[in-house]
């Protein structure tokens, strides 16, 4: 059987001299792994598997494989600014490793997919992206399921166990206190087209961004302690 889907880049793994394994998530296969032939004759480009390329491929699915093999490929929408920014750069690397840790599954789910586009494209032309870490992880635990509740008078902690807003630190010693859990809470409504309307001082962003990711370990089975979020804290300041 063919499929012909969008897809975006989430990882290569080298598979001989002329073959990669490429996993990706597909808007109409969910996360899928694909054998992929490289080199001069006949295959595709390795720069057309760059991590988050945004393309559009032909896959053959033969049942007794738990590969498909992809006959076609091209880059669809590329990046313009990534490549040369390095900020962007930084962002991209993050946005990757999150999404490689955390997706699971070979169900589509056009909204994911969507969100993750749009995501990708605010990385790339936002004008400000200084509160764009903060804004994915938020909107992105209203994919997987975790979005924090909104607050209510007075709870100006936040329980990361719970995912909700509390009155005073909690008993177990995973809970966020003001001012992070107040910046947390003006970010539930934001998205990627407002979030440079939100002011946080770059060290509370960076204890914030640390604490998200905290909530995200709690959440997200196996997501373990990221590399990335040292080099955002660098260039972002």
């Amino acid at each position: 059987m063919l499929h012909t889907t969008q897809a975006v880049v989430l990882k290569t793994i080298r598979h001989g001299d002329s073959t990669v394994v490429l996993k990706a998530l597909t808007e109409l296969l969910g996360v899928r792994s694909f054998m992929v032939r490289t080199g001069k004759k006949g295959g595709i480009a390795q720069a057309a598997l760059q991590p988050l390329n945004r393309i559009e491929l032909v896959a053959h699915e033969a049942p007794e494989r738990d590969l498909l093999t992809v006959r076609e490929l091209r880059v669809y929408e590329p990046y313009s600014r990534v490549s040369f920014d390095a900020v962007r750069g930084a962002l991209a690397l993050f946005v990757q490793e999150v999404l490689y840790r955390s997706l699971r599954g070979e169900t589509a789910d056009p909204g994911l997919f969507a969100f993750v586009q749009e995501t990708l494209r605010a990385m790339d032309t936002a004008p400000d992206v200084r509160n764009f870490p903060l804004v994915f992880l938020v909107r992105y635990s209203e994919q997987l399921g975790f979005l924090p509740s909104p607050s209510g008078d007075g709870e100006d902690h936040f329980d990361l166990l719970e995912g909700e807003f509390v009155h005073g630190a909690g008993r177990h010693g995973h809970t966020m206190g003001p001012p992070l859990s107040l910046h947390l809470a003006a970010l539930l409504p934001v998205d990627f087209t407002t979030m440079d309307r939100i002011a946080i001082a770059s060290a509370q962003r960076r204890e914030l961004l640390d604490h998200l990711l905290l909530y995200f370990r709690m959440h997200v089975e196996g997501l373990g302690e990221l590399r990335s979020p040292a080099v955002l804290h660098q260039v972002l300041g």
